[in-house]
């Protein structure tokens, strides 16, 4: 915001230099083009401005002709008809300008030129503003191509992270309480008497009691074990089918992304190989130019060197 301080403060002071009012009209369709092109930015500038555009119009038509009048009256009518600025502001600033302006001779040209000058101020805003945006549109064209790789890249390394926490997740799965044939074989050799309630009525005496609490204990222990590392097994495999999900739908993406780029190679392959094809013929031209007729068939054979330099 610095930089447009600056600009306005450097506006402001053409308002106030003493010249004629031809040349302070200048400073009027200046200011005009900075409003009218800078509106569609921020107002900075036209808010900036509006605080001294009365003392502006009112100095520039201090001692004018009647042609300085109308062109100024021309920029606040088209202020007014694209609503740079409110309807009773304007007319704030039409009374300080008939208030000071006084008849004279009016030079039509010069204010034909004038007008079209006002006119044109928006219209170089919105020229800009369409060559902005074409060479927008260039950029993103160049850049789409970058883009595009640089997805493709992106993917192919999420997919190699992705392949590599799978192998991961699968050699887990092998160390799985499933997996571990030591434990599975405890369990299924427990003896009846820990399993069943019934064969309670067996035990006579303290001691096989105490036999049997210590036996139950244990099977209590493995099989605790063993359920808490069926069920981390259990979260793990529901973790890998989703793993395996997306990895899946990832694949599929970058399968069809291949494709595109196969097809892709293929179409430069035939054409580099149509080039080199016709890069053949037209070498052999080159090499083997056409034949050419003898035009000295007829023509008596040249003398021998001894010949030309006999003594004879």
């Amino acid at each position: 915001m610095f930089w447009l301080d600056i600009r306005c403060e450097r506006r402001r002071g053409l308002y106030i230099y003493r010249s004629k009012s031809t040349r302070k009209l200048t400073f009027i369709y200046l200011a005009n083009d900075v409003i009218q092109n800078s509106k569609r930015k921020g107002p900075e500038f036209t808010r900036d401005f509006a605080s001294f555009l009365i003392d502006g119009f009112r100095h520039v038509a201090k001692g004018a002709d009647d042609g300085v009048c109308r062109s100024l009256e021309r920029v606040l009518q088209i202020w007014q008809e694209r609503a740079v600025y409110e309807a009773e502001f304007l007319e704030e600033i039409r009374r300080a300008v008939h208030g000071d302006c006084k008849p004279g001779n009016v030079t039509p040209k010069r204010h034909g030129m004038v007008e079209e000058t006002i006119e044109k101020g928006d219209e170089r805003g919105k020229d800009t503003g369409t060559d902005r945006k074409a060479m927008k549109r260039s950029l993103e064209q160049m850049q789409k191509p970058k883009e595009k790789q640089r997805k493709v890249e992106q993917q192919q390394n999420n997919c190699s992270t992705e392949t590599e926490e799978l192998l991961h997740a699968l050699t887990d799965l092998e160390q799985a309480a499933s997996s571990d044939a030591a434990v599975c074989k405890r369990i299924a050799t427990l003896p009846l008497e820990v399993q069943d309630t019934t064969q309670l009525s067996r035990v006579t005496d303290r001691e096989a009691a105490e036999r049997l609490a210590q036996n139950v204990e244990e099977a209590c222990v493995l099989l605790a074990d063993y359920s808490g590392r069926l069920a981390a097994e259990l979260e793990d495999r529901r973790q890998l089918a989703g793993m395996l999900t997306t990895y899946a739908h990832a694949q599929r993406e970058l399968l069809a992304i291949k494709e595109v780029q196969l097809e892709e190679c293929k179409q430069k392959l035939s054409n580099v190989t149509q080039v080199r094809k016709e890069l053949r013929v037209h070498m052999q031209n080159l090499t083997n130019p056409p034949h050419i007729p003898k035009h000295t068939q007829n023509l008596a054979p040249l003398p021998s060197p001894g010949d030309l330099f006999s003594k004879d």
